[in-house]
């Protein structure tokens, strides 16, 4: 095959430096105002670089509502890391559980109740959870957000196509030899899927690490609150701090973009694993 005429080449290459300048825009816009002041973001809201480059704002937002920083970073490590175990294991187990019992009328049940929570929004299952969890008596801690976080139906029906391309001889070789339902799944079919594991968690984690209404529905103090909630939180009764919203947003996306970006090949990989039936 001919190779594309050097025109064609660099027009391509211009196209894609554009769109990536683009969609960089509003991060460097925003890392550029969190060294503005709110006076100066409304009066001048388009200018491309800081006034100053004082870092005034760590100092204003070191304690939000009374709460310290570091206690919404380590509530937040920890709700999400928490929850992406769980939910990666659980939708493990019942993507495998379905496949292996496809149709049994429980298992199908339970992937219905997948495809709904697909279909509504976190906003619609704000009164349900909430009397769920007073009912448990799990309002106020790290167990109700965790549980609550830990649902996921996209990574759930990852697993469930995965786990379809498997061969049934397979399975059914360990069966022959004595293997239990959970040597099957633990020592053959998750080491066969671990670029899906490492996409579900990687998922997980991302959605997780943004949530806060999940957290402000069953949270009833500060004291469990995480770096989104805190976000939340600038927004007082006397006005919009700017600034301040901008450095805690900063804050926020940094860690789970560099994340990303290192990780994004095995993303790509683990959503086409099981693709292609073979």
């Amino acid at each position: 095959m001919h190779s594309a005429p050097w025109w064609q080449k660099t027009l391509a290459w211009a196209v894609a430096g554009l769109v990536t300048l683009v969609c960089l825009y509003p991060y460097y816009w925003m890392l550029v105002s969190a060294f503005r002041t709110s006076q100066a973001i409304l009066a001048s809201p388009l200018r491309p670089w800081p006034e100053t480059l004082s870092l005034d704002v760590l100092r204003e937002i070191a304690s939000v509502g009374g709460t310290p920083l570091w206690r919404y970073a380590l509530n937040s490590l920890l709700i999400t890391s928490a929850s992406t175990v769980l939910g990666v294991l659980v939708t493990a187990l019942g993507a495998y559980a379905l496949v292996r019992r496809p149709s049994f009328w429980v298992f199908r049940l339970l992937r219905a109740g997948f495809m709904v929570t697909i279909m509504y929004p976190y906003m619609l299952l704000v009164i349900p959870v909430y009397i769920v969890m007073f009912k448990m008596g799990l309002l106020g801690s790290y167990t109700g957000i965790i549980l609550f976080l830990a649902l996921g139906p996209i990574q759930f029906f990852l697993f469930e196509q995965f786990f379809q391309t498997i061969p049934k001889s397979v399975m059914e070789a360990a069966v022959i030899d004595g293997a239990t339902e959970a040597q099957i799944l633990f020592s053959i079919v998750l080491p066969m899927a671990m670029p899906v594991v490492a996409t579900a968690t990687i998922i997980t984690f991302l959605l997780n690490w943004a949530q806060w209404l999940p957290v402000m529905v069953v949270s009833r103090s500060p004291d469990t609150y995480t770096l989104p909630v805190a976000l939340m939180n600038l927004n007082g009764e006397l006005g919009v701090n700017f600034q301040g919203i901008m450095a805690m947003s900063v804050l926020i996306t940094i860690p789970v973009t560099l994340f990303f970006l290192i990780a994004q090949r095995r993303v790509m990989s683990g959503m086409t694993a099981g693709a292609v039936k073979g």
